[in-house]
């Protein structure tokens, strides 16, 4: 049992510290920017794959919180993205071809994108008007036993855009009671 304890609390560790290496690194004029396109946008949309996708849905969860009109792309219930809109995709690679396919589509209808990814020259970052790069590309060799895979990139990305969240609750002047009242009351 102490040894699971010990990786247990190594991973963590690690965890955290690379965490807040890689959200350091973000530029403070990326982030003003998204803030900007949010105010200018009619409705966001979010989209991401595999665990990218659990990250972006989680996200579109709390801006419905906020009062955006947000929709998950690929999702049964859907709306076309029009000229208007904010687009934000999640992709570790940004060479996932739904993810890449999906920029290219956005930025041919003329739509804001912003690109959250891990890969400074992916080929999704063409198409995007804000490239947010989360770089969790290291040679530690405990990486593959602590934080194993996208780990490092998908927990920055939820922390990322939690911030982000908080960031646009206040500017919008919400508080936890006001987005509560738009929680959803059947789960």
């Amino acid at each position: 049992m102490k040894e699971d304890n010990d990786i247990f609390n190594k991973s963590f560790k690690y965890i955290n510290y690379k965490i807040k290496d890689i959200l350091n690194a973000v530029l403070q004029d990326d982030i003003n920017q998204v803030k900007k396109l949010f105010f200018e946008s009619k409705r966001v949309f979010v989209y991401g794959a595999g665990r990218s996708g659990l990250v972006a849905r989680a996200f579109a969860i709390r801006l419905v919180h906020l009062g955006f009109q947000t929709f998950v792309i690929g999702e049964t219930i859907g709306a076309p993205v029009k000229k208007d809109d904010l687009v934000f995709i999640v992709s570790g690679s940004g060479e996932t071809i739904p993810s890449v396919m999906t920029a290219e589509i956005v930025h041919d209808v003329g739509a804001k994108l912003v690109v959250v990814t891990g890969e400074k020259n992916a080929r999704i970052t063409r198409f995007a008007d804000v490239v947010i790069i989360l770089s969790a590309a290291c040679q530690d060799a405990e990486k593959k036993q602590l934080a194993p895979l996208g780990t490092l990139f998908e927990a920055s990305v939820w922390v990322l855009l939690d911030a982000i969240v908080s960031m646009l609750m206040d500017s919008k002047g919400e508080t936890e009671k006001t987005m509560q009242s738009r929680h959803a009351t059947l789960q």
